[in-house]
């Protein structure tokens, strides 16, 4: 029996699909990602900032499937109370997803997917960076802990939805609810550049 529709969603927010054979555009950017992809992470570091991942955002012990506990999802269907009132308690648990303290403060480099949320013409000057691609467009947003807001020192060019990019700024731990998601992080965004797989 297939699982309720909404739940699915929910989940691919969770699951990292395999590498794939990548598809550049003209300006070499990558361009075939998939909803609930994530970008592998490179050991290397910037120049003045630590390089972090996903996972370093999140305090040790937090259980993002909380919610989810006790229920068989592959009995429920979409029209099943119990599987809007699971979708409601993850919300909630997600959108009051804690940050990791130790962050606070921290100039970092960190790889993620773009969602604008303000431009200046054709530059952004404020954006969501979220962990895998198609998160608060194509899914429902992930954990707060799992959302940068970023707000950028100068406007930003030549950025479009779903871009990969790797963001370099100081994080803070103010928690915005941007219409798009609840992000448990803003960032001051110093440095910005598009996303490169990082060389085996």
């Amino acid at each position: 029996m297939p699982l309720p529709i909404a739940i699915c969603l929910v989940l691919a927010a969770l699951l990292s699909p395999p590498p794939h054979a990548e598809a550049q555009s003209r300006e070499g950017k990558r361009t075939d990602y998939r909803v609930g992809e994530r970008l592998p992470e490179d050991a290397k570091g910037s120049q003045g900032y630590r390089q972090i991942g996903w996972d370093d955002l999140v305090p040790k012990g937090w259980e993002p499937m909380a919610a989810f506990k006790g229920l068989d999802l592959s009995r429920l269907q979409d029209s099943d109370p119990k599987a809007q009132e699971a979708l409601e308690n993850a919300r909630r648990l997600w959108d009051q997803a804690p940050a990791e303290k130790a962050m606070n403060g921290q100039k970092v480099r960190i790889a993620g997917f773009v969602v604008p949320l303000e431009r200046r013409g054709e530059q952004v000057t404020e954006f969501l960076l979220v962990p895998y691609f198609g998160a608060c467009i194509h899914v429902p947003p992930p954990p707060a802990n799992q959302i940068i807001h970023v707000v950028a020192e100068k406007p930003v060019g030549n950025m479009r939805t779903m871009d990969a990019m790797w963001v370099s700024g100081t994080l803070g731990l103010d928690r915005t609810d941007t219409g798009m998601g609840v992000a448990g992080y803003r960032m001051r965004g110093e440095a910005f550049e598009p996303y490169t797989r990082p060389r085996s």
